[in-house]
């Protein structure tokens, strides 16, 4: 269990690093750059790593539809981004996504099915709108960008999936650790 709680921190540390915010990746209109985005930028990272492990954990249907919904719903937000379709206080709310996944794995809160597609619906949009006013380019660009963001969401179903269960208290660990990194990308 240390050994767990060291790795995380170190990861947590890490993912603070200056670099780590820069959100390289949106220079080119090439698949790799696609797919380097959502790896390139803490609260889009959290946040698709959140969504996995909120799902393994709820297990069942909702280990596919969560990931699906965020992915589809992204896949639409960018493209309304890179029509040039934006929201007031963006970079603002895609944080708050951050604290309020944080608060979703921290309390382990239950919400109906409806409830929890939502939510991921319009966490994705967000993000997806975030993501599409930073890129522009085509189909390459964008299978890049979901493929790496489905690859997150499995990383976070395989730290929930019954072989690395992954204690309780590490899930609320994350989340808190979520709800404070999101209230920092907040305030910077």
């Amino acid at each position: 269990m240390t050994r767990m709680l060291r790795l995380m921190t170190a990861t947590a540390l890490s993912l603070a690093a200056p670099l780590a915010l820069a959100h390289p990746g949106h220079e080119g209109l090439s698949f790799s750059s696609g797919f380097m985005h959502p790896l390139t930028g803490l609260d889009h990272l959290l946040v698709m790593l959140a969504v996995g492990l909120w799902a393994g954990k709820l297990g069942g249907a909702a280990r596919w539809q969560l990931p699906l919904t965020f992915v589809l719903l992204m896949g639409l937000g960018a493209v309304l981004g890179m029509a040039g379709f934006s929201l007031p206080g963006l970079e603002t709310l895609v944080a708050a996504t951050v604290m309020a996944l944080g608060l979703l794995l921290a309390l382990s809160l239950r919400l109906s099915t409806a409830s929890r597609l939502a939510l991921v619906g319009v966490f994705a949009l967000l993000h997806g709108l975030a993501h599409g006013s930073e890129l522009t380019g085509g189909a390459e660009l964008m299978a890049g960008m979901l493929l790496a963001t489905a690859l997150l969401h499995g990383l976070g179903l395989l730290l929930a999936s019954s072989r690395l269960a992954l204690p309780v208290l590490v899930h609320r660990l994350f989340g808190c650790t979520m709800l404070v990194l999101g209230a920092w990308i907040m305030a910077a």
